[in-house]
């Protein structure tokens, strides 16, 4: 069985990583002045298939340190952390090298299974003698909040067409196959940021082939296919049978969930009157089958959700309508996104704030919070001093001062 071209053709050194110049220089700049600084981890953040594990293992070869890695997946609670991890920090590397410890995927950790293995974690980052690397996509994710304020936050962004492009030429090169330049820019705009995606489809694609051309991304394009939103919501909308607007929503990659906002978003733009009340009735009803499921885990209702979503809303009107409405996405998820976002530097200043205070963290967040943030706002030399002494980033300095 030939080996995966994600593992053979994973870069060696520093110098085969291409599109993350920044976030590979902040993880030598952590390693380099892990001594000097007071923050034993590095979290490296991004989507999936970004670069992030794979820049660890070719700076940990450039720098000849030894690499522990370990799938949080894997040992995801205290005692399992605690034999792997807390014997890596524990132990002297072979040979007296340094070593960094990679931990990867850590917002797999989660559950009841999972009790106590991001308080383990927390415990052990503080008390490692060497550099920490962990990986996640959300940083920002409530659960990973104690660890992302002892860690420095390292951004691995989506990879640029181009960047794409020129991995996947390399490959070809080293693989002896010929490839159209327009072929492997298709494939670049149809994977969407994820080298990983990219690498696998071209191994896909290069099976007892000697060329890849754009005939072959298209079939593999139209394989892939899901009609998009836009098209299902022309289905519902503009139509009043039944029949063809029921099924408008079984190709759409979307969640039911974010079905219910584009619904919810775009409905009182295509509807009137009396029609719009009756759409409207529609969505609500399907959201009580939603609940029903959520909270009974009854499924036999989704056939009903999926009916009202669809052929509900387009049988609630008396007839098409002919103006033209420009379909958008919902802006609740932005506005949901920046309130948490907010809510989460709250959070991290208010536990490192209770840490100096010696209350509790909900105290903290509650009750202290507004007064300190009310000083740093009207005093600069407060808000930097009061930054300093709860070592806040840039970012929780900034909101601080707003």
């Amino acid at each position: 069985m030939p080996s995966p071209w994600i593992h053979k053709h994973r870069p060696k050194k520093q110098s085969d990583i291409i599109g993350q110049d920044a976030g590979v220089q902040g993880i030598c700049d952590f390693i380099s002045n892990f001594k000097k600084q007071k923050k034993n981890a590095a979290l490296l953040y991004g989507t999936s298939g970004t670069g992030k594990t794979s820049s660890v293992h070719a700076i940990a070869s450039d720098l000849n340190l030894e690499l522990i890695e370990v799938n949080a997946s894997d040992v995801r609670n205290k005692e399992s952390l605690e034999a792997t991890v807390g014997m890596s920090i524990a132990q002297q590397s072979l040979f007296f090298r340094g070593k960094i410890i990679l931990i990867d995927e850590i917002d797999g950790v989660s559950g009841t299974k999972d009790r106590g293995g991001l308080d383990t974690l927390t415990g052990l980052i503080e008390k490692s003698h060497f550099p920490i690397v962990l990986t996640c996509e959300n940083p920002y994710d409530d659960r990973l909040s104690k660890i992302a304020s002892r860690s420095e936050l390292i951004a691995f962004g989506p990879l640029d067409n181009a960047s794409i492009v020129a991995i996947l030429k390399n490959i070809c090169i080293k693989e002896g196959i010929k490839a159209d330049e327009q072929a492997l820019s298709q494939l670049a705009r149809m994977v969407d940021g994820d080298v990983r995606a990219a690498i696998n489809d071209l191994q896909v694609l290069s099976g007892g082939k000697e060329k890849i051309t754009r005939e072959m991304l298209e079939e593999l394009a139209e394989r892939r296919r899901t009609e998009s939103i836009l098209q299902a919501l022309i289905k519902v909308m503009k139509t009043t049978d039944a029949k063809i607007a029921r099924d408008a929503f079984d190709t759409v990659n979307e969640s039911i969930d974010e079905r219910f906002l584009w619904l919810e978003e775009n409905v009182p733009q295509e509807y009137e009157g009396e029609d719009l009340v009756r759409a409207l009735d529609m969505i609500s009803k399907a959201s009580v089958f939603n609940s029903r499921i959520r909270r009974w885990q009854h499924w036999r209702f989704l056939v009903y959700v999926n009916a009202l979503q669809s052929a509900g809303v387009a049988t609630a009107k008396d007839q098409k309508y002919a103006k033209f409405v420009k379909y958008k996405r919902s802006g609740r998820i932005l506005k949901m996104w920046w309130a948490k976002q907010k809510n989460a530097k709250k959070k991290a200043i208010s536990e490192k704030l209770a840490l100096h205070t010696h209350s509790s963290a909900k105290y903290a967040y509650k009750h202290a919070f507004c007064y300190f943030q009310e000083a740093a706002r009207n005093d600069k030399k407060f808000c930097d001093s009061f930054a300093k002494e709860l070592e806040l980033d840039k970012e929780q300095a900034a909101f601080l001062a707003k």
